[in-house]
């Protein structure tokens, strides 16, 4: 079994920073492309940032030069690094892992989070 376990919401002002973390855990072999998603109430799923096993990114345009993701192959883990945060950045944010368990029976899946509420507001 993998799990993926977020860390790091809460509420901040405007204007504020906070740094999410992501740990896969479990029957590991590989771990390929892992991203963040954000959902707001009442609103689709959307994507925030994406990277590589080999640390290439892609960002949403509403949050380019203001997050920063990253991630450490050894630990298994995942960061997003959000600066200069909105009241519209306000939403609960997903990770989200493309994890290879077993390569000698091609098994791998697509895996999530469970959420962590991220709050912008003075």
């Amino acid at each position: 079994q993998v799990q993926l376990v977020e860390s790091g919401g809460g509420l901040v002002q405007p204007g504020g920073s906070l740094r999410l973390s992501c740990a896969a855990s479990g029957t590991i072999f590989s771990i390929n492309t892992m991203a963040w998603y954000r959902q707001a109430p009442g609103k689709q799923r959307d994507l925030v940032a994406t990277i590589t096993s080999g640390g290439s990114t892609n960002y949403g345009d509403s949050v380019k030069g203001r997050f920063t993701i990253s991630r450490d192959n050894a630990k298994n883990t995942m960061y997003l690094q959000m600066n200069s945060l909105k009241p519209e950045d306000t939403a609960v944010y997903y990770c989200n892992a493309y994890i290879i368990t077993d390569p000698r029976r091609a098994s791998s899946g697509n895996y999530w989070g469970q959420g962590t509420q991220v709050t912008v507001s003075s």
